[in-house]
């Protein structure tokens, strides 16, 4: 690849950096696109043993371009996104991918839609994984960051996806626990 697009293509990727999700971090600060992207390849890695008729490299892949998009459109929670902004996000994604050789847009166009279509295993641990992360996220974040609609989504978001296997439903039921502890730790302060 061209060393002048590689650095324009990382230019973009350092975005990713800046932009703040509705996430916070043990330490209290807003969480980046970025880290979580980062924590989001480690968690596929550390399970990837759990898998074996999947291939991990692929779910990797989906984990770390994932949110590409961001790096232009910032952060919408889950919550609050609707089918306008997935558009606007997707069409993000394609602008960046000019910004690449066609192969390399080819691959990354090729990824995306196979995320998007959630019918390969790939896709489906990637999306169970994904969620997760932000459940495990807020469970480490201070309970003050969350707001009410979250005390729900703690415990629900990330189950219909983790049923597709039964190591991510167990790992899903173990933090909806630590949700419920967190919880409950709160209304013995108050």
């Amino acid at each position: 690849m061209d060393t002048r697009t590689v650095l324009n293509f990382l230019k973009v990727a350092e975005k990713l950096k800046c932009n703040t999700r509705h996430s916070y971090t043990s330490s209290g600060r807003p969480e980046s696109v970025a880290e979580h992207t980062f924590r989001l390849c480690v968690f596929a890695w550390l399970v990837k043993d759990e898998f074996p008729e999947v291939d991990i490299n692929r779910v990797t892949q989906m984990c770390l371009f994932h949110d590409f998009g961001e790096a232009v459109t910032g952060d919408i929670p889950v919550f609050e996104k609707n089918s306008m902004d997935e558009v606007t996000e997707a069409q993000a994604v394609e602008q960046l991918l000019t910004l690449l050789p066609g192969r390399e847009a080819g691959e990354l166009r090729e990824l995306f839609a196979e995320m998007d279509a959630r019918n390969t295993l790939e896709a489906k641990l990637f999306h169970a994984l994904d969620k997760i992360e932000a459940v495990i996220q807020h469970n480490e974040a201070d309970i003050s960051t969350w707001i009410p609609l979250e005390y729900d989504l703690q415990l629900t978001h990330g189950r219909k996806e983790a049923e597709a296997f039964p190591y991510m439903k167990e790992l899903r039921e173990l933090v909806a626990e630590d949700s419920l502890k967190k919880i409950e730790e709160e209304k013995a302060h108050q």
